[in-house]
């Protein structure tokens, strides 16, 4: 995924109210928006390095957005609303070797009237739904981890999988890790033990789980690599 416009550098100074933070540019300070509702653990640092897009849309109250922060010398793409654009890339070109060559890509589909899935696809005659989660936290310099908060959505969503996997389909979720220098991903179960056993009874039910590594640079996004899933 490509920005339409190469992104501006510069400092955080903070992040509140969840959904605002204050950089630091070259000669002003700024005012952007966070489009990251999650914890954001271990990367609000003060002076971190940031990147910005412009919106030059006079409509937006806010015309800078959040899409990457530079903490521990690894670049980490937060905004969470291009997880699904770079998945549908990945699925669209080929980038994961697990679901090549589909044949119809669906994003956003229902499974029943309280679940919606971030894809369908069908590949050789099977319908496919995969759900995708946005990794943004590491504590060890090589290992991406998800959650990085308690997640009641994330285990509704595993359970809902379950359902799927049950009634026919092939499930599957994807981590898409956000992180530049991650090769390894694991649960962070100390952080939600319910998501963990959760994880591990869809495991055991069939759901099919793949993480894979994005190439983040101010320019673009996109799926790098796939990456070793610990199992502890």
């Amino acid at each position: 995924m490509e920005f339409t416009k190469s992104l501006i550098k510069g400092n955080l100074i903070k992040r509140y109210k969840r959904f605002f933070v204050d950089v630091k540019l070259k000669k002003e300070i700024v005012t952007a928006h966070c489009p990251n509702t999650g914890s954001m653990k271990g990367l609000l640092d003060e002076g971190n390095e940031v990147y910005l897009s412009k919106k030059d849309d006079p409509k937006r109250k806010l015309k800078y957005g959040l899409e990457i922060i530079k903490a521990k010398k690894n670049l980490v793409g937060v905004n969470t609303h291009m997880a699904n654009k770079i998945v549908y890339h990945g699925l669209s070109n080929n980038l994961i070797r697990e679901l090549k060559n589909c044949e119809i890509i669906k994003p956003e589909v229902f499974f029943n009237k309280d679940t919606r899935f971030d894809f369908l696809i069908k590949n050789k005659n099977q319908k496919i739904f995969i759900e995708v989660k946005n990794v943004t936290l590491f504590r060890n310099h090589n290992t991406a981890e998800f959650p990085d908060a308690i997640t009641a959505r994330g285990s509704k969503h595993l359970l809902t999988l379950i359902d799927a996997t049950k009634k026919g389909y092939k499930t599957y979720l994807i981590f898409l890790v956000q992180i530049q220098n991650a090769e390894n991903f694991k649960i962070a179960r100390d952080i939600d033990n319910e998501y963990y056993e959760n994880y591990l009874a869809a495991k055991k039910a069939g759901i099919n789980f793949l993480a894979y590594r994005c190439k983040i640079s101010s320019k673009a996004i996109y799926i790098d690599k796939k990456i070793k899933i610990i199992n502890e």
